[in-house]
């Protein structure tokens, strides 16, 4: 990556599943998976350090689940006291290629209203939900502060990706943080959302592109999208057929209500070649390199 590229990564902690479900009900810190999962992807080392971080214990009384990664991460929070120190010192520890930042440092969690009114607390069950349509995605407890660092983070930023992800249990969780949608909206940064390339069970079956930027939008307020980059290769037929057995299809592109809302779409060849469905991480890296000169450009003018 040349040096005069800084990526940050802003990652929710909502986590309730798993081996960060079961240090976080333990020992009440804030859930390491998607953080740790985040500094492998940025880390240099490839290797033995990226595939220690990534191992999961398949056995031992209280060990079999639990990654080292998330240990490791844990330990060093209770070591300094201060988790987003702990994730400093653990990207260090990685060589990882920019900062990792919680969206605060609050301990959240998630809760969903559905159309039928039932409410389903906890991103695990909420990610499980089926046949139910998310109508309102909160915050528990309302009102949480995000880290000084986020915020300047996002000040100083030449491009604002969204996505793609899940978008009710990663995008959205962070712009319900006090204070994020508003930073967004200030920034002179250029903000783009990455549209999921398939709907998603439990989350988002039947939205289109802009269906999930609606989404957004209620609840973080209009204004925080400017390009949707969405995929313009055709996924194959026997994938196609794969997915259509769990009633999953790709997400229409409708490039008319996109830009009956104000937002400009991009368009590349963005899909793997993978037997699932999946951005190409170098294809979809260089379109952000793309919007990232042209988001210079905007905050070098607006200075």
């Amino acid at each position: 990556m040349p040096q005069s590229i800084e990526v940050t990564a802003v990652v929710t902690v909502t986590d309730d599943g798993g081996s960060s479900g079961r240090l976080r009900r333990q020992l009440e810190v804030l859930p390491p998976g998607d953080i740790r999962n985040c500094m492998v992807a940025l880390s240099e080392d490839e290797a033995l350090l990226s595939r220690l971080f990534q191992y999961r214990f398949a056995r031992g009384h209280g060990l079999k689940g639990h990654s080292f990664g998330n240990l490791f991460l844990t330990a060093l929070t209770e070591l300094t006291g201060d988790f987003a120190r702990a994730i400093r010192l653990s990207c260090e520890v990685l060589a990882s290629r920019g900062r990792i930042l919680p969206s605060t440092d609050a301990n959240v969690s998630l809760e969903a209203r559905l159309d039928s009114g039932k409410v389903i607390a906890g991103e695990t069950k909420i990610s499980r939900s089926r046949n139910m349509r998310i109508r309102e995605i909160l915050l528990k407890p309302r009102k949480c502060r995000p880290l000084p660092e986020t915020m300047e983070a996002i000040a100083a930023a030449d491009l604002i990706c969204l996505g793609p992800g899940s978008l009710y249990t990663s995008v959205i969780p962070n712009l319900l943080v006090d204070g994020i949608p508003g930073a967004i909206r200030r920034s002179p940064a250029l903000k783009a959302y990455f549209v999921n390339l398939m709907w998603q069970p439990g989350e988002t079956i039947g939205y289109s592109a802009s269906d999930h930027i609606r989404a957004i939008d209620a609840h973080a307020g209009g204004g925080l999208v400017d390009v949707a980059v969405v995929n313009t290769r055709p996924i194959g037929a026997a994938l196609r057929r794969r997915y259509a057995a769990a009633r999953v299809y790709p997400v229409g592109i409708d490039r008319l209500r996109l830009a009956g809302m104000g937002l400009r779409v991009v368009g590349r060849n963005l899909l793997a070649v993978s037997p699932r469905v999946r951005h190409d991480s170098q294809a979809t890296a260089s379109v952000a390199m793309e919007l990232a000169a042209e988001g210079r450009a905007l905050t070098r003018a607006a200075s």
